[in-house]
Formats: structure tokens, sequence, C-alpha cells
């Protein structure tokens, strides 16, 4: 019998247990490749290896186990946490956080594959950052991210200050992956705009620097605060020149996901886009995961970029519409897995159309408000961490007189996204079951709907 609390369509170990943030997204020889935190061990928090799934397609993901294991005794030996990747003289490279200590506080660390399927992958012995600069008493620093501004090639890493309690995003110059020099802070909790966005966080975990195509740069932020991890924030702003290094300016900003199961996201940077991955964690109780034996995954890989005005667009991956199947029209028993599109026009101020997946879950869209209200009252949360569960969640984009709604459901993970300006991610158990149904609920509406089986 199929399982409908399990997704089938996500990049998570084949093998269960745990999972959290995606690491080091690669395109190499002809495949995506897409690496992830993961415990072989619990379906909990610990241990922390890479796991490693690759693609042709960014569809079909083949599981090729774990990647990188903590060296007994190495500077990762408590952990081989967050980080980006690269393709280094031909080798592609993990750069990632060690962990050989209890306080948060690692050491970059770089780890070779050995073969080209890039199924393992070799820690080399000493760290190329050991640790924080020196004279900084800080809470975090971990999540090394690369990126190239004018021709250089520079690193992030994600910082909190313990004398504060606010985060912070160092700064290295990177003139070869074995020769790192402190360049101070791109972006601290002094920014005005980083300051209302981005707090309040005790660190900044898992920066990543996206160019926009229009020379501006978005800048994620996962919000870190006393060991829990809250929701993600994005700054869209300038990187300026100072001194020998860089600063980011923000000049906006807001919430990345409106849901409460999306954190740490990623990006690889393509020609012409740029791709996200985000973990999405779990709405249910250790207990619940324990016995199901697994725990978290990954987002679907998602487009992020700039619309005409300037302001972020955030859509599903092109290459998604290739798991589309047979036509699901509304009043249709839902699949374990399916996609739906809303296209809802209001022919009067303030109407309300609800997309229904079962007896469970309620969607509202309200396109003069700009609004999307995800109502799961009908299969409410059982967790509490790190706060318990409302049964609402809302997204908020700029109103007007027509929405468009995109739904991907598998089992319990919905990813929504309104308009290509809000994405909304949640899990819920039991995953929704039951036939779908669209209605007018307030005011006139015209909507128009397509559905699709997954396969």
């Amino acid at each position: 019998m199929t399982d409908r609390n399990l997704p089938r369509h996500h990049v998570r170990p084949a093998a269960g247990q745990w999972c959290n943030d995606p690491n080091g997204p690669l395109f190499h020889d002809g495949r995506y490749h897409l690496f992830f935190q993961h415990n072989p061990a619990a379906a909990v928090w610990g241990s922390i290896h890479w796991g490693h799934a690759s693609s042709p397609d960014l569809v079909h993901w083949t599981d090729h186990g774990i990647a990188l294991t903590p060296t007994p005794g190495g500077r990762d030996a408590l952990g081989a946490w967050s980080g980006c990747a690269v393709v280094d003289e031909a080798t592609p490279t993990a750069v990632y956080t060690g962990m050989d200590r209890e306080d948060g506080i690692g050491s970059v660390m770089l780890a070779r594959a050995t073969d080209a399927t890039l199924t393992t992958l070799k820690a080399e012995p000493e760290p190329v950052v050991p640790g924080p600069p020196p004279g900084l008493d800080l809470n975090a620093f971990r999540d090394p991210y690369l990126f190239t501004h004018e021709g250089d090639r520079w690193a992030l890493v994600g910082a909190g200050h313990r004398a504060t309690g606010t985060g912070d995003v160092l700064l290295y110059r990177v003139r070869s992956l074995t020769d790192w020099s402190y360049a101070g802070s791109l972006l601290d909790a002094t920014d005005p705009v980083a300051a209302r966005v981005a707090a309040p966080a005790t660190a900044w975990e898992c920066p990543a620097l996206l160019p926009t195509g229009d020379g501006r740069w978005v800048l994620l932020l996962s919000l870190w605060a006393d060991s829990v991890t809250y929701t993600t924030s994005y700054l869209i702003g300038d990187l300026r020149t100072v001194g020998e290094g860089l600063r980011f300016v923000a000049a906006g900003g807001g919430m990345l996901d409106h849901g409460r199961d999306f954190y740490a996201p990623t990006a690889l940077v393509e020609d012409g886009r740029t791709l996200l991955w985000g973990w999405s964690w779990e709405s249910r109780t250790e207990e619940e995961s324990l016995a199901a034996g697994w725990a978290g995954c990954l987002t679907h890989p998602r487009e992020i970029g700039v619309h005409p005005d300037g302001t972020l667009r955030l859509a599903p991956a092109r290459e998604l519409a290739a798991l589309r199947g047979p036509v699901l029209p509304p009043g249709s028993p839902l699949p374990p897995a399916y996609e739906i599109e809303a296209e809802v026009t209001a022919l009067l101020a303030d109407s309300e159309v609800v997309l229904r997946l079962g007896p469970t879950v309620a969607l509202y869209v309200n396109p003069t408000r700009g609004t999307l209200v995800l109502d799961r009252s009908g299969a409410p949360a059982t967790a509490t961490h790190p706060l318990p569960r409302t049964d609402r969640a809302v997204a908020t984009v700029p109103g007007g007189v027509r929405s468009r709604l995109r739904v991907l459901v598998d089992g319990p993970l919905l990813e929504l996204f309104l308009d290509e300006r809000a994405m909304l991610t949640e899990k819920i158990y039991p995953a929704p079951e039951g036939p779908y149904t669209v209605e007018t609920v307030r005011g006139r509406a015209a909507t128009e709907v397509r559905g699709w089986t997954v396969v």
C-alpha cells in the first residue's frame, strides 16, 4: 500500500533517518548533484554526515548514500556541517563546516571528490580557516558560501556576536581554495534594513549571496536564535567596495517563505537563472518522526530572481512540469502527489475563493488584498518546537484584480506559490485526502483551475 505520508519526488535519504540543510548543489558532467545534512543513525539531528543525490533533469533523482563522513579525531569529528561546493581545477570540492567542539564554532574545511560520480568526498586533514578571526567573541561561525564578484572569488561565513546577541555575515577573500584572508563584515545588525527584517536572531546561518542579473544582489539569511531555527529572510541591495573588502547595502527585504517548514536554503547560480533548495523540516513531534523512521527532506528546486519592477521572483523550477501526468479536474479524489493551478479574477472588490484539499486543508485566495491563507485546522500540527503552531499561515503580495496560485503536493509536503511573488511551505499530517473542490466564498470571482496527477 502507498504511504501517503511519505514524499516520493523530493530529495531525502533513501535509507530514511534524519535530513536537514541542502548543501553544495553542482552541475557537473551533465548531472545535477545535491548534497544534504544527514544522520544515518536516527530520525533526529546528530552525527551529521553529507548525503548525496544526483539527477539529469532536476526531476528524477538517484540517491547515492553517504558522500562525506566525519573523520574520527579530525577537525570534523563532531560533524560535517553545512557548506557549498565548487569545481576546483576540474575536481568537485566541498567547502564545509568542520565541527570538533560543542559551542557552534567550526572551521572551514575542504573535501575533494575521489571519482567522477562524486559518490565519495575525501576530507583534507587541515582546515583552510581554522576558526573565527582573532578578537571576535562569537556564538556561531559556520556555513561557508562562495561567490564571484567582478572576477574575484569571495566567501561568506555565518556568525553571531555573543555580547550583543546579533547576527553577522563575515567576508573572506579567496585567492585559491587553500588561501583565504579575512576581509571584515559584509553585513551586520547595524544595517537598519537588516535589523528590521532579519531580527531577532542571535546568529545568521547559511548566508547565500545571489546575483539578480541587473547589478543588484539578493542576500539570504537563516535566523538562528538560541539553538532554535526559525525562518529565512531575504535582503535585496548592492555590493560596494570598502577598503580591501565589500559591504552589502540593503534596500529592502522580507520573509523568504511564509510557511513554517522551510529553512537554510542554498543556491546554484546558472547562466540565466538561479536555482534554490530549502530544508523542509517536520510539523510533527520527534516521537512521531522516530516511529516513522525518517524526518526532513529537501524542497523542490525553485527559481529565484527579480521581476521587472525589481521585486523578488519565486517560482517552481520549469523542469517540474515534466512531472505532470493525467489531468485531475476539480472534484477528483486527490492522489498521493499532484499539482493544481488556479487563476482567480475578482469581479467584485474583496472577493475570495477557497481551494479545498479534501476536508482538512483549505487555501483562501483574495486578489484584492493579495493574500493566500493556508488553513490546516482540520489537520493541526503536533510539533511544539520552536513554538506551538497556529492553524493558519498567510502569504501576502501586492493586491490587484487577478491572482495565480500554484500548488505542488507530494504526500505531506505542500509548496505553494502566489503570483511568483510569495511562497509558502508546510508539511501536513495526515496528508490531504479526498476530493479537491473550488468555490467562491465571498463576493464574485471567476476561477480557472487545472490539475494533474504527479507521476
